[in-house]
């Protein structure tokens, strides 16, 4: 509610205060206009993944066990769900923060704005109450409403969520890619400023990043509810809780680097100088941060891959692959870390003999990083693969023909991977771009699925040779599973600034100057430093979200003193 008024009020009041001639920016005390609006607007950014994310993989499990009729599915899922409430309200407050802010202190940029978008407001109201009724409904409704019931409220409140990020994805990609504008910035095609260049590219990468997102954060509540635990049931209910929660991040997290290169191939689309910008001029650096902090969030999934077999017997034949892995993991991080024109003194210049290495700028360049991105998701991809065999014997008289042709798909793409990375050096950039890189994608998304396919049918009914031991975990494991949260986090907090910062100096793009004191790109070491503070804030929230789904509920006080309902309560029949 608070959110929907803010967005109504805000553009009454904008509207009135360029009527009444108003400056047309103010400054906020001590940090200023812009870090306080940047501030607050990744925090409801951050929010708002978690609130779209959560829900996705709840109804996704909730389904898992109503068609399996395991139980834990279901608690897993109520469980998943209890982390929303609190974060819908966060979620709300933040927003309506940002809108009357940028009224505030942006008043001509929203006049605009309102111009522009106007039409847009009250059907986001609308969804956003209709979020709201889901929600709770989705929420309370847990064990009250029939199965089929409930998942339907589950599914109208996923799509709901998503049209409501599409929408607002609308207002930010245009400023960014305006389309539907004539020369003068007068509307002429709403439906055309709304889905305009980068509008489709940043719904596809929002919605991948937000679950990888939200099941990283579910994850880590896990691991301080496994830190926490009194006893072993309970450690191993929130190991599994943790193993699923990261399993949604990391499956998610593998595409994502093929959304980005979308995001990217449309942004050079729309303004090619724009796209300079971005991988080879101002931005550039952070780009070499961006490939550090991926190589820490790979590293950390293969990594949980590796513990997590040691909660499975008979895991000893495959834990030997560790060590390749790790050096192909290694490499692959230092090769799409390398920059092509590193930051150098004039003595270093010198002893180069040019503003790049002879032999390491041939890591710098595109054709290397993609080619490590798609290797350190096969090396990924791998280590799932052998901790999901481990413990099981296929029974399947075709078994090992079957791994054979695994083992041959898998080597076949390694092998078109490089292939077509080396032979990226030796064309022009628009067939390497808009053809060899495709192919090297599709290439990688193929395999994965065909020996995914493969492996459902290898093992099929296989014997056991080993049992899973929940909550056989040491407490790295969990450490790992925060370490994954906050470099997602930070890396949604920076690529953020970079997609902002691209704009320059244009409130919109080409369209609507910005003529306030703040009209200067910020420099790297400031912006992270935002990023940062805006990270910790986030995670104090979220630590206080972690606490309310922790209090234990109400005692049934209709029950006598000391009866089942007081002290001597069963666990299964409180949670039912």
């Amino acid at each position: 509610m608070l959110a929907a008024a803010a967005l109504v009020a805000g553009s009454l009041f904008a509207a009135g205060d360029a009527a009444a001639g108003t400056p047309d920016y103010r400054e906020f005390p001590v940090v200023g206009s812009r870090v306080a609006v940047w501030v607050i607007a990744q925090l409801h950014l951050l929010f708002a993944a978690f609130v779209l994310a959560v829900p996705m993989f709840a109804v996704i499990i909730e389904f898992i066990g109503f068609k399996t009729k395991d139980k834990r599915y279901d608690r897993l899922a109520h469980e998943f769900t209890k982390l929303l409430s609190a974060s819908f309200s966060f979620t709300a407050t933040l927003g309506a923060s940002l809108t009357f802010m940028l009224v505030f202190l942006y008043p001509r940029f929203m006049t605009y704005f309102t111009k522009i978008f106007g039409l847009t407001y009250l059907p986001y109201t609308l969804l956003f109450f209709a979020e709201a009724g889901f929600l709770y409904s989705y929420y309370y409704g847990w064990g009250k409403f029939s199965p089929r019931v409930h998942l339907l409220l589950g599914l109208g409140l996923n799509v709901v969520g998503t049209c409501i990020m599409a929408l607002a994805n609308s207002w930010l990609t245009f400023m960014m890619s305006p389309r539907g504008v004539d020369e003068a910035g007068n509307l002429t095609s709403l439906q055309a400023a709304m889905t305009n260049f980068t509008w489709m590219p940043i719904n596809i990468h929002r919605f991948i990043a937000n679950i990888a997102f939200g099941g990283s954060i579910a994850a880590a509540y896990a691991g301080v509810k496994f830190l926490h635990a009194k006893s072993d049931e309970e450690r191993a209910h929130y190991d599994w809780m943790g193993y699923i929660g990261n399993f949604v991040a990391i499956c998610a997290f593998l595409p994502l680097p093929f959304a980005g290169y979308y995001l990217a191939f449309e942004i050079y689309g729309f303004n090619q100088g724009m796209g300079m910008t971005m991988m080879g001029g101002a931005f550039s650096w952070l780009f070499v941060i961006q490939a550090m902090m991926i190589g820490v969030l790979f590293l950390g999934a293969n990594f949980y891959f590796w513990l997590s077999m040691g909660r499975i017997e008979g895991t000893q034949v495959y834990r030997k692959f560790v060590k390749y892995l790790l050096l192909v993991g290694g490499l692959c991080t230092a090769a799409w870390a390398t920059p092509r024109y590193p930051i150098s003194s004039a003595e270093e210049l010198g002893l180069m003999g040019g503003p790049s290495h002879p032999i390491l700028k041939f890591f710098g360049q595109m054709s290397s990083k993609n080619t490590a991105v798609n290797l350190f998701i096969l090396t990924t991809f791998l280590s799932f693969y052998l901790f999901r065999r481990s413990g099981k014997r296929p029974v399947v008289s075709w078994a090992k023909s079957g791994v054979v042709a695994q083992m041959v798909i898998f080597f076949s793409c390694v092998t078109a991977v490089i292939f077509i990375g080396v032979d990226g050096y030796f064309v022009d950039t628009s067939f390497r771009i808009n053809v060899l890189s495709p192919v090297q994608v599709l290439s990688v998304l193929i395999t994965m699925i065909a020996v995914v396919v493969l492996d459902i049918f290898i093992f099929r009914g296989a014997e056991k040779t080993g049992e899973v031991r929940w909550g056989r975990m040491p407490a790295i494991s969990q450490y790992v599973l925060f370490l994954l949260a906050i470099s997602f986090t930070w890396l949604m907090g920076l690529m953020g600034y970079v997609r902002s910062g691209l704009r320059m100096e244009w409130h919109v793009y080409g369209v609507l100057r910005d003529d306030s004191a703040h009209n200067y790109t910020p420099s790297l070491g400031f912006a992270t430093q935002v990023v940062s503070v805006t990270v910790l804030i986030f995670f104090v929230f979220i630590a206080f979200v972690f606490y309310l789904a922790s209090l234990p509920s109400l005692p049934d006080y209709g029950e006598k003193e000391g009866g089942e309902g007081a002290h001597g309560h069963d666990p299964e029949k409180a949670h039912a």
